[in-house]
This record gives C-alpha cells, structure tokens and sequence, in this order.
C-alpha cells in the first residue's frame, strides 16, 4: 500500500524569550509559532516485515540520524512489531536554518503512520511521543499556529495577521546546543501574555548571541531589515526573516540576494495541511467501511 504527498511544513518564530535555565538543562521559553505554506513532502509504503527504509532523503543527513526514522521507531513501539515501512522524504525546507523542518518531518511521520498502521493514539498521545524527539514536535503534530511555553511544548492556538514573510538563509549552519549553551545569553526575560505579545511584539533573545558568533548571520539580518523595514532571527537560525503585507512586498525585498543566500517567500497559515490531509484519509477510510 503506498500512501503518498502527506504534507510537512515550516514555521517561524516570531518571537522567542528565554526566561531561566531548568535543572534539567533545559530552558523556560516563551514563543509564537507561525505556521508556514512551505512544505516538506513525505510517501510512505507500508511493509509487513517489520523493516523500516529511508528511500529518499537528504544524502548530508545519515539515515541512522534521520528524525523520520526515529519518528518511526518509536512509534513502533505502540504497534505490531511486523509494521514497517519505506518512507520517502521530499525536502524543500532548507536544514538546519530554524524552520522546523526537521521536527516538522518527524510530526508528519508520527501522524501519518499512526492512521496507516492503524495505531490509534489521540492528538495528545502523538504529541507526548513527539516531544522525547524534540520540542518543537509537538505544534506539528497539533497542526494550529501556537503560543508556547515551557520548553516550547505548552501550547495556545492563536490566530495571527495574514502576512507574508520573506526568508532568508545565509550561507552558514548555527548549532542550537551552543547557543543555548553560550554564557552571553541571557535567561532573565519577565514572562509576558499572549495579548501583551499581540499588542507589542516581543524579541528574539537568542539574537544577539547569533549575530556575535556567525557575522553572516548579522549581515542578513542587516541586508534584510535595510529593504523590508524589519528583520528578525526565528529559532536559533541562521534563516532571518521580515514579515510583510503582500506577496509582491515579499518578494521585491529579496531581489539581488546576496551570492551564496537562499531567498523563500511564504505566506503565513494558522492551520496545517496535515490536518487537513487527516481529514481527507479519515473519511475515505469510513467510505470504504
């Protein structure tokens, strides 16, 4: 049985506080995360012989690293053992640059197989097993653009503005261990509402630490902020982005990017494909029952 197109896509982070660091190393966050119209795209072929495949993917990220493997297995765990799968992964989120894609991917592999496999786990159960994958697991697998707390886990869907954002990604990879591991950031921001947030706005603490360590990061952030009026890091990056009101204002502040960058136009959504891709499989599903 092949399964194919199920939808995977990015997010920004339209602010993001740090506000103590956690004895478990961990960090207390604030954040909003805007879902994106850019997606990955994952087919699936389901096995019977228990053996999981990545027959297409990424060829920089080894399939024992993959997240949609891991996804996999450990969704597995709650199925029959002969369950298996080969999973195609088609990237258009650019890796590594605070998009989401990683997480993203993973989320859709849980969503998906669950319903293929025939697992029945709820929302809430995908979103637990989510979160051992990453933190930002769980707003993929929710599928609604989010206020989030705790580690990023702790999610309020939000509605947010109809905006277009014009991404750009440096020609550098930023390591998000060390930047919440770097001494100069700093883990003191008062804790804000949602309405304080819509109202005025917020930071991106992490910022500062970017632009020090990675000066092409700070160069983008320059570059973008002189033609779109504002500029902002989402994640730890090193994608920086300005959020505008039309698709033409998106992309006339990218033209003439810089050798090297990658330039992306998106609009903002509040709800996911997946869902929607859920919704379709679910009542094809009754049909045929």
């Amino acid at each position: 049985m092949k399964s194919v197109g199920w939808p995977a896509p990015a997010k920004v982070n339209l602010f993001l506080h740090v506000m103590a660091r956690r004895p478990d190393g961990y960090h207390e966050l604030q954040t909003a995360f805007q879902l994106l119209d850019l997606s990955d795209s994952i087919d699936f072929e389901l096995r019977s012989d228990g053996v999981l495949v990545r027959t297409a993917g990424p060829i920089e990220i080894l399939p024992e690293d993959d997240l949609v493997l891991r996804a996999a297995r450990l969704l597995r765990r709650q199925a029959d053992p002969r369950c298996g799968a080969n999973i195609a992964l088609h990237k258009r989120i650019p890796a590594a640059g605070g998009l989401g894609g990683g997480s993203s991917d993973a989320a859709t592999v849980l969503v998906a197989l669950n319903l293929l496999w025939d697992i029945g786990l709820d929302e809430g159960e995908l979103a637990r097993l989510g979160l051992a994958l990453g933190a930002d697991v769980p707003v993929f697998v929710r599928g609604r653009s989010a206020w989030a707390e705790g580690v990023g886990e702790v999610l309020t869907p939000i509605e947010l503005p109809r905006r277009w954002f014009a991404i750009v990604r440096p020609a550098v990879e930023v390591s998000t261990a060390s930047v919440f591991q770097a001494p100069e950031l700093t883990r003191n921001s008062p804790r804000i509402t949602i309405l304080g947030f819509l109202q005025a706005g917020g930071r991106n603490d992490c910022e500062t630490v970017v632009a020090g360590r990675y000066p092409e990061v700070r160069r983008a952030l320059d570059w973008l902020a002189a033609r779109a009026g504002e500029a902002r890091l989402t994640g730890t990056g090193s994608c920086v982005f300005a959020a505008l009101g039309s698709r033409a204002e998106a992309e006339a502040s990218l033209e003439d990017l810089p050798e090297g960058w990658t330039g992306l136009v998106a609009a903002g959504i509040d709800r996911s494909p997946l869902l929607d891709r859920v919704e379709v499989e679910r009542a094809g599903r009754r049909g045929l029952g």
